[in-house]
């Protein structure tokens, strides 16, 4: 997982694992009911099937980047920081 904090990462990797799941068994089921009426239907109603977990993935996917944005902005204060107080010393 990307994240350091391993609590953290274990729950966004199940929760990506659910809305998965909820895309796949979405589509399935949703193309399953309509096939016999209309192929073009059936896959209209895959897609309309896949939207939530679709939009789970992509609110999971949000939270991941802003931590990582999070941490990296952190080890860049950090080091500014250190530079910072190397340049007042050599002054």
């Amino acid at each position: 997982m990307r994240l350091d904090d391993r609590s953290l990462g274990f729950v966004i990797s199940f929760l990506l694992g659910v809305a998965w799941a909820a895309v796949l068994i979405g589509a399935v089921s949703s193309f399953l009911s309509f096939y016999h009426i209309s192929f073009f239907f059936a896959l209209v109603s895959s897609f309309i099937g896949m939207l939530p977990g679709l939009i789970g993935i992509i609110l999971l996917e949000h939270i991941i980047t802003n931590k990582e944005q999070q941490e990296e902005l952190k080890k860049q204060t950090r080091l500014l920081q250190q530079l910072l107080t190397q340049k007042e010393q050599n002054s």
